[in-house]
């Protein structure tokens, strides 16, 4: 078994042994959670974005940082109180074909749900510009983020399908390895981000010491989309790069609203987010981050279903259950004597 394959199952077990802590323990006050990501990233700009929509509602969603993808998978199967998690669309085809037949794996994952796919993310491997090729990492040290990382995620599963031995894969952020390859003691770092990453783009990088490697190998198409950093996206980058994107997923629980209070709440939460997201498309396309607008809510990773308590909350005579009730701003006492005026000016 690939060395991710590995560290992966070992994870999922032991989220299979936990399953659902959050449903058998009950807290004073109900809480909303979303898992997102570290804190300068696009997933906790992303997760509040929606909180925001709920605070409209007077619907508090606390925002988690977490290490990314795979602890947010985790998270929303048995984490207290996390109704939703934002992953990388290449652990669901990982689950749906690495371990298809692993009945151990699959008690881990069971009753997770997509609530909507979100956006496209780059994948980014910054090297030294020795380096031409992912083939040319063999032998060398390569930065692949730290475990239960979205980026980790991907720099493993990419470099176990190209079959690529790399010296050492260094379990570093990338906020972490960026200052360690300008310094030669690493020789790539993988970042998984939608461009522009900010990581990037506000860093001193030289152009002549390193560079944006294309990502065009034929194996990694049967999971990856193609895509392309335009020329100047970077200041280090004068001209375009294709390399390969994964798409960030949010996720929830099949909450089963008949099982208990928790599960009754979790699903009032999961489909009052999914009406309150559905119909704020607008406002998050202009008002939140860039990578809204780029959003295809039909853009669903095939092989898992969507939530009942979302297509709950998409139906069109759904109302989700605000608590906050927007009052009339008071009116101008000038305003309001302009008016009396008028009508004593009448008579």
């Amino acid at each position: 078994m690939r060395p991710f394959a590995t560290l992966l199952r070992k994870l999922f077990l032991a989220a299979g042994a936990l399953t659902l802590v959050a449903g058998a323990s009950q807290s004073a006050e109900f809480e909303r959670n979303i898992m997102t990501g570290g804190p300068t990233g696009t997933y906790i700009r992303i997760g509040k974005d929606i909180a925001a929509l709920g605070a409209e509602c007077g619907l508090t969603l606390n925002v988690i940082e977490s290490a990314g993808s795979l602890e947010n998978f985790i998270g929303v199967r048995n984490r207290r109180n996390t109704q939703f998690g934002i992953v990388q669309s290449d652990l669901l085809e990982y689950l749906k074909t690495f371990e298809a037949n692993d009945p151990e794996v699959q008690d881990a994952v069971r009753g997770v749900r997509i609530m909507f796919p979100l956006y496209n993310e780059e994948v980014h491997v910054l090297a030294r510009t020795g380096i031409a090729s992912l083939k040319d990492l063999e032998g060398k040290k390569v930065a692949v983020g730290v475990k239960d990382s979205g980026t980790f995620l991907t720099a493993s599963l990419i470099l176990d399908i190209l079959q690529v031995e790399a010296a050492e894969r260094v379990p570093l952020n990338p906020d972490q390895a960026l200052p360690k390859l300008q310094a030669g003691e690493i020789d790539a770092l993988f970042y998984v981000a939608g461009a522009p990453a900010s990581l990037f783009a506000n860093a001193d990088i030289d152009p002549v010491k390193f560079h944006l490697l294309p990502i065009t190998e034929a194996p990694l198409l049967a999971t990856y989309t193609k895509a392309s950093v335009p020329a100047g996206t970077y200041s280090f980058q004068s001209d375009p790069v294709d390399l390969v994107a994964v798409k960030a997923v949010l996720m929830t629980y099949d909450y089963d609203p008949n099982k208990n209070a928790y599960h009754r709440q979790s699903c009032t939460t999961v489909s009052d987010f999914s009406s309150l997201v559905l119909n704020g498309m607008d406002t998050l396309r202009e008002t939140g981050h860039p990578k809204w607008k780029t959003v295809d809510l039909s853009a669903l990773p095939p092989g898992w279903q969507v939530g009942s308590c979302v297509k709950a909350g998409m139906a069109l005579d759904y109302a989700p259950k605000c608590t906050k009730v927007t009052e009339a701003a008071p009116a101008d006492s000038n305003e309001e004597y302009l008016n009396l005026l008028k009508q004593r000016l009448k008579n």
